[in-house]
């Protein structure tokens, strides 16, 4: 997919403000209890997501992942199909209050590249 400069620009400055993690890493880290939030569209979930993840989609985390969880410090891992929307949604959560969020770098390809589990 070709991204507009524009589009580049906005999420060039939430990374600034967001942490990345690697595949290895999310998988790491979801033993240990970290939640992975596939913040894709509808129907890209429907058609394929990592195994373990919730789907909170981009147009609607801010609205409800609040109700969902609840505490400001449970360890969020979010991934999109590239790293580009997962990184826009991590810099809102955080401006939310959520103080450990994290995208994962590559997103929905970097995961299937890894060969990590899917459903």
């Amino acid at each position: 997919m070709i991204h507009s400069a524009e589009f580049l620009a906005v999420v060039d400055e939430a990374k600034s403000r967001v942490r990345e993690v690697s595949v290895d890493e999310t998988l790491e880290r979801m033993k240990d209890g970290a939640v992975l939030v596939d913040v894709r569209e509808d129907n890209e979930w429907e058609s394929g997501h990592a195994k373990g993840a919730v789907h909170l989609g981009r147009g609607i985390i801010e609205r409800d992942i609040v109700g969902k969880y609840p505490e400001k410090n449970t360890e969020l891992i979010l991934y999109c199909g590239g790293g580009f929307r997962s990184a826009l949604s991590a810099d809102m959560l955080q401006k939310m209050g959520y103080t450990n969020v994290w995208s994962m770098a590559g997103g929905w390809s970097a995961w299937k590249d890894a060969n990590a589990p899917i459903v």
